[in-house]
């Protein structure tokens, strides 16, 4: 192709592995360029190139433009002209064929070429199966862009942006696109697993999803998180608090021997009583635990021999009401304490403190799972997986806004690695995670995945992170701090979905953390307008800057900012604090301070 076609932008002037150096043509006068009735912008970062190189096509993402991009060794002379740019390549074209990576490299003095529409849609226009839709090209609104959804959910992705940059928008817009793959809901094979942290995506997703919450409202189903799934490790930190070696160990030893009663009681499917271990998901009673050890540290003994129990009421464990003893004197007359005591008083009585809490009724007492003091259950596990992975609808939201912030982060480990766990060991049946995948969306992730937090949920989305794309389950990370996210678990998310990012530490994260040598690029992410992002990664065929398309008004997220103007110039209307106490209270937004029966009676439309 000549210098005269009007697609032409320069030569390349030098190439270093997949960057290249591009002079500008002194015929481009201007920024903008009209071909085919269109107008382009030549030079843009961001923007594509083309370099033909005979039955094949070049594509590569334009990083820098300016003095800067010119190579070292040019005359000071050319360098001042500013005519020079810098471009990361990233795929090839063979006919309509775009697929990313490289079979060869340009050669110097190579033509260079303004990406039109036509190209765009060879690179973009593809409607293959595992392509989902999630907005459009920036630089050209009627250009969609997808997204390879086996890439997304097996290889990982991470969603990041500040604060109202439009985050809770393209998850919801994004998870839209993808359970649409089918004709109806109905018939959606899709499995999503979201971890809501503040109660933003009911509202969204509701038609799409099936939402369980510690505080449910009308609609929605309560959330049980049985404790006896938990490892004791996990289980105890809760419940007793930091233990020492000789602490854990009596606990550690009472739960094996109550999991034991259990199976003598009557045998658990697939569970052989020579492999039960103490974290074996088995149901024990947590109020027999801490009767029985409780019983024992305050024993105080009586006769010749300092063996009879000076017993004088037996206490009750389904009421946490402990035994009471004659207690213990000095000298030689007795009663005597229990020398075989474990000294773990405060650890049982924050155990007794925590079963008596309310709040955490969800993990403690969750209903059909909870066990009775022989350790039966109303239901088993099969049941708990089904209602949250087994339902008619493609999405599972798990609302943990009433989730109390002590126990929020050992919560969200403890649903992953119930949910990880049958998955893993279910991976050859039909609905492990290899035949039917599962991609679980976690809100909120530097909370609970930061370097240096050493917590249960940190280690099992490391886990997932590491191993999950070999079992079928995929994880999506949501985060306002980038930074504060562990960098194992954010190198190891294939595609990235960057928003607007201000804090420079954020945007330093996110250029490290880059498949693709696209520096430049990133350089934008101040900039960007609300809902615009930059998509790099496994995914994507070409790193991109796109629009995400919006949800319609009725299916966007409780995310938004108040309208600060229009309420304060809104008259105020009392209607009194009372409520607002009374929601405090009751840890519920919609509590009433009091039920309002209301006579409804149906209206005859033939009557006058």
């Amino acid at each position: 192709m000549t210098a005269t076609d009007p697609t032409y932008l320069g030569r390349v002037s030098a190439v270093s592995g997949s960057t290249i150096t591009i002079k500008l043509a002194e015929s481009l006068s201007s920024g903008l360029a009209m071909i085919d009735g269109h107008t382009y912008r030549v030079g843009q970062v961001g923007s594509f190139i083309r370099i033909p190189l005979g039955y094949q096509d070049l594509y590569g993402v334009v990083a820098e433009i300016g003095a800067n991009a010119a190579p070292q060794a040019a005359a000071l002379a050319e360098v001042d002209t500013g005519r020079w740019m810098r471009v990361e390549l990233a795929g090839e074209a063979i006919g309509e064929h775009f697929e990313r990576g490289l079979s060869q490299h340009p050669n110097v003095d190579d033509a260079v070429h303004i990406v039109t529409q036509k190209d765009l849609r060879r690179i973009y226009g593809g409607e293959e199966e595992d392509q989902v839709e999630i907005g459009t090209l920036s630089s050209a609104e009627n250009i969609v862009v997808r997204l390879a959804l086996d890439a997304l959910v097996t290889r990982h992705s991470a969603i990041v942006g500040s604060t109202g940059s439009g985050k809770s928008t393209t998850v919801a817009s994004l998870l839209r696109s993808i359970v649409r793959t089918a004709e109806n809901v109905a018939s959606s094979g899709a499995r999503v697993l979201l971890l809501d942290v503040h109660g933003e995506y009911s509202a969204a997703l509701g038609d799409l999803a099936k939402t369980f919450s510690s505080s449910p409202s009308p609609g929605e189903e309560p959330l049980f998180v049985p404790y006896w799934a938990l490892e004791a490790g996990e289980l105890l930190d809760f419940v007793a608090g930091a233990l020492s070696d000789n602490h854990l160990i009596a606990f550690t030893d009472k739960i094996q021997e109550l999991k034991e009663r259990r199976l003598a009681a009557g045998a658990l499917p697939g569970l052989d009583p020579q492999s039960l271990t103490v974290d074996s998901p088995v149901p024990f009673s947590l109020n027999q635990l801490w009767y029985d050890l409780i019983d024992f540290e305050t024993t105080t003994f009586t006769g010749p021999l300092r063996d009879q129990p000076a017993r004088e009421a037996a206490g009750n464990p389904a009421t946490l009401t402990a035994p009471r003893y004659t207690p213990h004197a000095m000298g030689t007359a007795g009663p005597f304490l229990n020398q075989a005591a474990k000294g773990i008083r405060r650890p049982l009585n924050l155990l007794r403190s925590r079963l008596l809490d309310r709040r955490y009724d969800f993990i403690l007492h969750p209903g059909h799972w909870e066990p009775d003091l022989v350790g039966q259950t109303a239901q088993d596990l099969d049941t708990l997986l089904a209602g949250w992975l087994g339902h008619d609808r493609p999405i599972t939201i798990l609302d943990l806004s009433g989730v109390p912030s002590a126990v929020l982060v050992q919560l969200i480990g403890s649903i992953l690695r119930i949910v990880y766990e049958a998955l893993y060991w279910s991976r050859e049946k039909t609905e492990g995670g290899i035949l039917r995948p599962l991609l679980v969306v976690m809100e909120e992730a530097h909370r609970y995945v930061s370097p240096d937090s050493g917590n249960v949920a940190a280690d099992i989305v490391k886990r997932i992170a590491k191993e999950g794309r070999k079992y079928g389950v995929g994880a999506m990370l949501v985060s306002q701090r980038p930074s504060e996210i562990d960098e194992t678990v954010l190198s190891q998310c294939g595609t990235l979905i960057a928003l607007r990012l201000s804090n420079p530490a954020d945007r330093s994260r996110v250029k490290g953390a880059l498949p693709d040598n696209l520096s430049g690029l990133m350089d934008l992410l101040p900039v960007l307008r609300t809902g615009e992002t930059i998509i790099s990664g496994e995914a994507a065929r070409l790193p991109v800057r796109c629009r995400v398309t919006l949800p319609s008004a009725d299916h966007l997220p409780r995310s938004s900012d108040p309208e600060v103007s229009a309420a304060w110039r809104t008259r105020r209307i009392a209607e009194g604090y009372d409520r607002m106490v009374a929601s405090w209270r009751a840890q519920r937004t919609t509590a009433v301070v009091r039920d309002v029966a209301i006579q409804r009676t149906a209206i005859d439309e033939n009557e006058q």
